[in-house]
């Protein structure tokens, strides 16, 4: 009796990549029958509520090949609720995660698969070189550095979610009840030793970055206020510190008056630009804590992680609700 073949599953986010969803399919199915045609697979496409032609493309690519599957849902649920969710309806003995925009080389899926082999559970892609802007690369790259600090996971620099999961991990993720998913603390906070594998990621293929400053802001904030308490002890400790040496200006410029009442003059000039100052700290840090309020209340609600509108290829075709 013949040994079962393992089942690879690729899990592809998408959102109006209709132009990208078709020589991605072509792409990877080449690579499985050339590369590693002792293995089994599927694709699975998650399809964030796309308003292209994305959704007729993969209706056409899923009645055509029996190893391609796609989720639609209900609307657009974020760049981090849709692919955790894509994430745990795969259910092969390892899962990857690609985008479909060409970003993560899907010609490293057979290293991926040979480290997996090799025995590492969790095989990631971390970028070494990007061919994004210098102020978007600068930035991103400051704020991991940051993260790292004020966090106490070891969160991974230069990762997007591009790589390899075994099933044991991912069977963790199905576990978690998070309604605002942050992969990347996941994999530093629960997952297994991981492989970092190096790569030079290109510009896209086609299409435009769904990216812009205030959904990297909201990525970051996810991933700043699930994994990290410091900033709120800053503002603790920085309050204590302002009042501290408020107090002792207040002290010094009281005993100068009393010595030397008739000619000490201190003016306005002072008492504004403290005003100013203090109202500053005042409102980052209320808008900080209005931050971590936002995180609770999303948790609280507990609302689905995604509504599907319809799933297309799977032995049970009934949307669900996650």
């Amino acid at each position: 009796m013949s040994e079962k073949r393992k089942l690879l599953s690729v899990v592809i986010p998408t959102y109006n990549e209709q132009e990208n969803v078709g020589p991605m399919t072509e792409t990877l199915r080449a690579i499985f029958t050339e590369q590693l045609p002792a293995y089994d697979y599927e694709i699975i496409y998650i399809d964030n509520h796309s308003k292209d032609g994305t959704r007729q493309l993969l209706r056409k690519i899923c009645a055509e090949d029996a190893h391609v599957k796609a989720i639609f849902n209900a609307r657009n649920f974020g760049q981090l609720r849709s692919p955790v969710h894509g994430l745990r309806q795969a259910y092969g003995d390892a899962v990857i995660r690609l985008n479909a925009d060409f970003q993560d080389p899907p010609e490293m899926i057979p290293t991926l698969v040979h480290e997996w082999e090799a025995g590492n559970k969790i095989v990631i892609g971390i970028k070494n070189k990007t061919e994004e802007g210098k102020i978007i690369g600068f930035v991103r790259r400051e704020y991991y550095k940051i993260l790292r600090r004020i966090t106490d996971i070891g969160h991974i620099e230069n990762f997007t979610g591009f790589g390899l999961y075994d099933k044991a991990f991912v069977d963790v993720v199905r576990g978690i009840h998070d309604p605002m998913p942050y992969l990347r603390g996941m994999i530093a906070e629960l997952g297994y030793d991981y492989k970092p594998v190096p790569y030079d990621r290109p510009e896209r293929r086609a299409g435009k970055s769904k990216n812009n400053y205030y959904s990297l802001y909201d990525v970051a904030m996810t991933g700043i206020t699930a994994y990290s308490k410091v900033p709120l002890r800053i503002a603790t400790f920085g309050g204590m510190a302002i009042g501290a040496v408020s107090f002792v200006i207040a002290i010094v410029y009281l005993i100068l008056k009393l010595v030397h009442w008739d000619w000490f003059r201190s003016g306005i000039a002072p008492l504004v630009i403290g005003v100013f100052f203090i109202g500053g700290v005042q409102l980052f840090f209320t808008g900080l804590l209005g931050e971590y309020i936002l995180s609770i209340n999303q948790r609280v609600l507990d609302r689905p992680l995604v509504v599907e509108e319809e799933r297309i290829g799977f032995e049970d075709n009934t949307p669900i609700v996650e």
